[in-house]
């Protein structure tokens, strides 16, 4: 390894890579090759600096699965000769984004950090240049010549967070994301500081790097809400070649127990489709059979997300859904901590 840590910075698009036209008031893509001259503090990080872009940088809003292979054919490409990798994508769906990517590569043994900002780069008062740099540092840092992360992350705003437990709380707040389920894996201060009893570690370091390129989209999620029809259910699960469901329930895991919606649950279930139960709430864990109201739903066979986010259920989703698995098999997997996105009781 190289005395100094080289880091990748993969600019996808999103809000910390606009700079303002103050001829036009209109924002612009930032052309992260001189990144140094707008911010010359990065020359204070003891790295290498490199940034690759996309040709046409994507919205948050239209960040896609097609993206998410170019973003690991990225890393893949650059994985030898890089130590670490910053990607920069739009806030709104990194939790979805980040938490794909995390499945999407096995075996990781170099830290991927995902950041952004709320206001552009060029911004008086922009949140850009703090999470960017922080991002770059933490992608640096070594202990016993080895990275300290090794693991998928997201950063913002002070706090370096496993992606896969992430969820965008604010649209407003410089502190826009949340980890309700897991504690926060450093927090940068006057000091930057890991709490190393929580790094995901791969247990045999000698497994070669797996790039899973194929994920299945043909899912939805179904949030419920007192009032939902039958009508409105069945027609939700007889969209065609529907193979899953992400099912967000209340409080933990329960859901009408009215015959009508067990039923249509069933009918569903028999026909294939895998059925996922994760809480609406904030924070928690689904816990199938506490309640009357979940009784019926893990008789039918759908599957407790534990205390998985809805953005990593829909990511773990389309991953297993590629892999052919049995229903047993498929059942085993969701429940089980892959990528350290679930707490295994």
């Amino acid at each position: 390894m190289a005395n100094k840590p080289t880091i990748l910075i993969i600019y996808t698009g999103g809000t910390i890579g606009m700079v303002k036209d103050y001829k036009t008031n209109a924002l612009k893509a930032f052309d992260f090759s001189r990144i140094l001259e707008k911010i010359p503090e990065l020359e204070q990080l003891n790295c290498e600096i490199t940034s690759v872009s996309f040709d046409v940088p994507i919205d948050s809003s239209n960040m896609d699965t097609k993206y998410y292979v170019d973003i690991v054919e990225i890393i893949e490409k650059n994985y030898t000769q890089f130590d670490g990798f910053v990607v920069l994508t739009g806030s709104d769906t990194m939790s979805y984004t980040s938490s794909a990517i995390s499945f999407m590569i096995e075996n990781l043994q170099k830290p991927i950090i995902f950041t952004g900002s709320q206001l552009p780069i060029g911004h008086i008062r922009t949140d850009a240049k703090e999470n960017l740099i922080t991002s770059i540092e933490i992608a640096s840092a070594r202990k016993d010549q080895r990275p300290v992360i090794s693991e998928v992350c997201l950063y913002f705003e002070y706090k370096l967070y496993r992606a896969n437990r992430t969820t965008k709380i604010s649209a407003e707040h410089f502190e826009a994301f949340a980890s309700m389920n897991y504690p926060a894996l450093a927090e940068s201060g006057v000091h930057l500081n890991f709490n190393e009893a929580l790094l995901y570690k791969t247990k045999n370091r000698n497994k070669k790097l797996i790039i899973r390129k194929k994920l299945v989209t043909d899912i939805l999620v179904l949030k419920l809400f007192p009032g939902i029809t039958a009508t409105v259910v069945k027609a939700i699960l007889g969209i065609e070649n529907l193979k899953g469901i992400v099912l967000e329930t209340y409080g933990s895991g329960n859901a009408p127990n009215e015959a009508w919606f067990l039923n249509l649950i069933d009918d569903a279930i028999q026909k294939g489709i895998k059925i996922i139960n994760v809480t609406q709430c904030s924070g928690g864990s689904v816990i199938l059979g506490h309640y009357d109201t979940s009784v019926g739903l893990k008789e039918v066979g759908v599957i407790g997300g534990e205390d998985i986010t809805t953005e990593s259920a829909v990511a773990k989703l389309m991953y297993l859904l590629s892999e052919d698995l049995s229903v047993d098999h498929f059942k085993n997997y969701f429940q089980k901590s892959l990528r350290g996105e679930i707490t295994i009781k």
